[in-house]
């Protein structure tokens, strides 16, 4: 607010409190204005007796009547304005004026008539100097309304110098323009008060309305704070502080020492004696710390934070939080970095850091240690079959049976999933490691009772044994190998590491590097089976295998690269390039002929699998009905709903499905029946033995089956004329995939046979002429 001017404020923009204390300051100090109301009535009534003039005892009437309404007012203002609205409070205030302004027309009539109706120079300067003096003290008091006193100026002021004027003598017209001067200085000293008063209540206005936002800051701050004087007296104590501490609020009141407040703290059971003690001397030596004390009583086990900073001035500023929670929180997250929140073992970090630290500790020492990988066997089957839940119930007890079998100086961590690592320390030989491990999977091979089920699982280990200079990083590799071989063997068995695992990973790694490349190079080409239509002596179908010239290895077969791509990951990125590159070779073939591409069950799938079928028969302008999507039976086992989705919308498109490699695995007829399927492949297994009974009643019972409900079937490895006499013998076998008609070829080779068996020759000759050029 801004009252440098001396012009006053519009009313109604005025704050309320300050123009309250506008109206409180007309009816301030009530006894000067009583004295002044008497003072002018025995004055007025003085030069009545000295002039005996009656009209001057008129005015002395008036003048009394004047005073005494006034007055009463003043009394009875004094009396209610404690409870006085802001109404009420405006109503007296224009009680106020009319009063103000009888008394000033009372007081200039007075004068005036003084001063005109009679020669009295005695009476005409008691007039004069009263009404001045009147005058000059209403401007000490009436500053709170500049107008109220400007127009009581005017009215008995202003009268008087009209007065003087008219007697029109040159010293009452010299004294009418001394006076008119006067009447202006009064005017501007009451509004330079005025705005004193105006600027101090507006500075006292702000001055309270920054303490509130202070006091509401202070006690709503989430630290108690306490700031004490230079000579260790309380200043300040916030609400926070007296509620953390237990005490009242009116320590401050009674002027206690930093002492006073460390012995009420204890008393309350805030705080402990020696942390009083430690909190005192921080105060008394005035210097910037932090201390962090507990309570004394267990059960609550409350954490508080302790800030000192000294002022400039000096005494000390102390801020307390309560910092349980946080410290619970921190030792929460700390113990959930290092320890894994299902069995409270030690996790992979926390066992790193300890193994790390006890080979430090056994550098140069004669100690012999092992650590052992343990990987439970059918844990997925577990959590498959019973839950989740189930499964993290037998990851407990799992963990309980390892805690029962190790010696205290032996370290057991959970490594995540279905992993545990034991650290066996101060062993003898490796048959001390080897008795554990033996141990192990037989405890964890009992049975265990799970929600009122009975569960069986394996177990496999890995060993390593320490060596002098070996790490912590390098002992779980080694060990980790181990298990990989003892899985490889069977699991439900160890296996102690060797050099040579090592070299087998090495060389597994520099596959895998070799294949990304190779992936990245395009440095991958496609080779062509042909299936032989077995009616027709014709190819109907090539179907597509990769393959991997690779310049140290040679040409790699699919069987090498496959499960690694898949672990890898780079499974659907490959199987993409061998679909795209597949379709596109198909469109250089007669029309009759189709093109059978694999997909793994990874590959099969994936989200988009649909969008990247079309995107290829779209790039190549392959027609659907040309391709063939061969699958195993382990992509119809996963999810069997979104499979048969996935198959019936490819269906849809016009690409035909076939069934690869049937009776190797469940070989479930449901399959057959369930799912939308063109081709039956019989596995090469079925013609092992085929010169027997057995065998092939077998195959040609399936061959029937899988016709009769209208699907091709193919027998993929025919090698001899005999076995191809045999599967085509009663006709329910319609294609023929092997050896005897052509191995996998190049794509240019493949187009070479396809021009030979879609020549004018006749059927028989054809198909013998792709089977002798095959066999020579």
């Amino acid at each position: 607010m801004q009252l440098a001017d001396q012009r006053e404020l519009p009313e109604q923009e005025t704050p309320p409190s300050i123009r309250a204390a506008l109206i409180d300051s007309l009816f301030e100090t009530p006894g000067t204005v009583h004295v002044g109301i008497v003072f002018a009535t025995i004055t007025a009534a003085m030069t009545a007796l000295k002039t005996g003039n009656d009209l001057i005892w008129a005015c002395v009437a008036l003048l009394a009547l004047a005073g005494v309404v006034r007055a009463i007012d003043l009394q009875l203002y004094q009396s209610r304005k404690s409870t006085l609205t802001a109404d009420g409070a405006a109503l007296w205030a224009t009680r106020y004026q009319v009063g103000a302004m009888i008394q000033a027309v009372a007081i200039g009539i007075w004068c005036s008539t003084t001063l005109l109706s009679t020669d009295d120079a005695v009476a005409h300067m008691i007039a004069l100097s009263v009404t001045i003096g009147l005058l000059a003290g209403g401007a000490g008091r009436a500053y709170g309304r500049q107008w109220i006193f400007r127009l009581q100026l005017l009215l008995a002021l202003g009268t008087t110098v009209i007065a003087l004027a008219v007697r029109g003598t040159p010293y009452y017209v010299a004294m009418s323009v001394v006076t008119a001067v006067f009447l202006v200085t009064l005017i501007k000293l009451s509004a330079n008060l005025h705005r004193i008063f105006m600027q101090a209540l507006v500075a006292r206005e702000r001055e309270a309305a920054l303490a509130g936002q202070f006091d509401t800051a202070l006690n709503n701050m989430p630290h108690g704070l306490c700031m004490f004087r230079a000579d260790g007296r309380l200043a300040v104590m916030n609400h926070r502080f007296s509620k953390m501490m237990n005490l009242s609020d009116d320590f401050v009141q009674r002027d206690a020492n930093v002492s006073d407040i460390c012995l009420a703290c204890v008393a309350a059971g805030a705080i402990s004696g020696a942390s009083a003690d430690l909190i005192l001397q921080q105060v008394e030596y005035s210097r910037a710390s932090d201390i962090i004390t507990t309570d004394p009583d267990f059960n609550k086990n409350r954490s508080l934070s302790w800030t000192f900073q000294p002022m400039a001035d000096g005494g000390t500023v102390m801020l307390v939080e309560d910092i349980t929670e946080r410290k619970d929180a921190e030792a929460r997250i700390s113990h959930l970095a290092r320890y894994d929140e299902l069995t409270e073992l030690p996790n992979r970090v926390n066992f790193r850091d300890e193994i790390g630290h006890l080979l430090a500790i056994q550098q140069g020492a004669e100690q012999l240690s092992a650590l052992l990988f343990v990987d439970l066997d059918q844990f997925k089957q577990v959590n498959d079959t019973l839950g989740h839940p189930c499964g993290d119930q037998l990851l407990c007890a799992v963990a309980e049976r390892l805690r029962e079998m190790l010696r205290p100086e032996d370290f057991v961590a959970r490594f995540g999933g279905d992993e545990f690592v034991v650290f066996q320390q101060n062993i003898h030989s490796p048959e001390d490691a080897a008795g554990l491990a033996r141990r192990i999977v037989d405890r964890l091979s009992e049975r265990y009772k799970i929600d009122n089920h009975l569960v069986e699982i394996g177990a496999s280990v890995g060993i390593a044994m320490t060596s002098q200079g070996v790490s912590a990083d390098t002992l779980l590799k080694n060990a980790d190998m181990a298990l990989y071989r003892a899985k490889a063997d069977g699991r439900g068995t160890f296996c102690f590491f060797r050099e040579e695992m090592a070299q087998v990973v090495e060389s597994r790694r520099i596959l895998e590097l070799d294949l990304r490349k190779a992936l990245a190079n395009e440095e991958f080409e496609l080779f062509f089976q042909p299936l032989v239509n077995l009616k027709s002596g014709r190819i109907s179908t090539c179907e597509a295998l990769l393959r991997w010239n690779h310049p140290v290895r040679g040409t790699v077969s699919p069987t090498d690269i496959i499960p690694i791509a898949e672990d890898m990951g780079l499974i659907v990125d490959l199987g993409r390039w061998i679909l795209r590159r597949a379709c596109m070779e198909c469109m250089k073939w007669p029309e009759g002929v189709s093109v059978a591409v694999n997909f793994s069950p990874q590959q099969f799938h994936q989200r988009d699998v649909l969008s990247e079928v079309r995107y290829a028969l779209e790039v190549s302008g392959l027609p659907a009905n040309r391709l063939e999507i061969e699958i195993t039976e382990s992509s119809l086992l996963r999810n069997t709903q979104v499979t048969h989705d996935v198959l019936s919308q490819l269906h849809s498109l016009g690409v035909r499905i076939s069934l690869d490699d049937f009776g190797t695995g469940y070989s479930s007829l449901s399959y057959l029946h369930n799912f939308p399927l063109q081709k039956v492949k019989i596995d090469r297994s079925f013609l092992e033995g085929i010169d027997t009974d057995r065998p092939l009643t077998l195959l040609r019972g399936v061959a029937r089956l899988s016709a009769d409900l209208g699907m091709s079937v193919v027998v993929e490895g025919i090698e001899t004329n005999e076995q191809l006499e045999l599967i085509s013998a009663d006709g329910a076998v319609t294609e023929a995939q092997g050896y005897l008609f052509s191995p996998p070829v190049p794509a240019v080779r493949v187009r070479q046979l396809l021009n030979a068996s879609h020549g004018r020759r006749p059927p028989d000759d054809q198909l013998r002429a792709i089977a002798s050029r095959s066999i020579a």
